[in-house]
């Protein structure tokens, strides 16, 4: 999976939605056996895209990002540099390691004429980063998904909630490695329940 970091360009001045709860998270870290890790990973570009997925401009667009656009419910497709998470019949969220104006302008140019929308999104969500092998059973507190192997896995992305939280989930890697998405209002919320849900897996393990 291409590496997704923050957005190159100015940043002075931003501040993300959980950078105060930063100590609280690296706090809530469980190492050993049951480990769990969550981590915020601000400030990463999200554009929204709307498109006929049989139309030529979807195939523009995939030759801009360098794959194809997934197709299917929970797919996801990736190139180098972006990763576009399937949302709809005809919307789709690409994240990617570029600035979000240039990745917009870049898309824009791809869609042309053609039917549809791209919108930097970049603002409206963060990023929740959790890990370990206790990942899922955290999640599986609040999640209504089956997130066991056989029906969930690397590579997959849906829209679902987290505790009483509207999320899009993707699972990362087999580690597991999970990414949610909140809107930037709710990633608070979010992310004290998550660190109260890691918080038993830092004790004894019950016979």
């Amino acid at each position: 999976m291409a590496e997704l970091t923050e957005a190159p360009g100015p940043t002075r001045l931003r501040r993300s939605p959980l950078a105060h709860l930063e100590g609280r998270m690296r706090a809530a870290t469980v190492t050993g056996a049951r480990a769990v890790e969550l981590t915020e990973r601000p400030f990463l570009t999200m554009v929204n895209l709307r498109v006929d997925p049989a139309s030529e401009a979807a195939d523009r667009i995939g030759k801009t990002l360098g794959a194809p656009l997934p197709r299917q419910c929970g797919h996801t497709t990736e190139s180098d540099a972006h990763t576009a998470l399937w949302l709809g019949p005809d919307e789709w969220l690409v994240l990617s390691r570029a600035e979000g104006a240039a990745v917009s302008a870049e898309l824009r140019q791809a869609l042309h004429e053609d039917p549809g929308s791209v919108v930097d999104v970049s603002a409206n969500r963060t990023t929740l980063e959790l890990t370990g092998p206790a990942a899922r059973q955290v999640l599986e507190k609040g999640c209504p998904l089956d997130l066991h192997p056989r029906s969930f896995g690397p590579g997959q992305a849906v829209s679902t909630t987290v505790g009483p939280i509207p999320v899009l989930l993707w699972q990362v890697d087999g580690a597991p490695a999970y990414r949610l998405f909140p809107r930037a209002s709710f990633a608070d919320y979010l992310a004290r329940w998550l660190i109260d849900a890691m918080s038993e897996y830092g004790g004894p393990e019950m016979p």
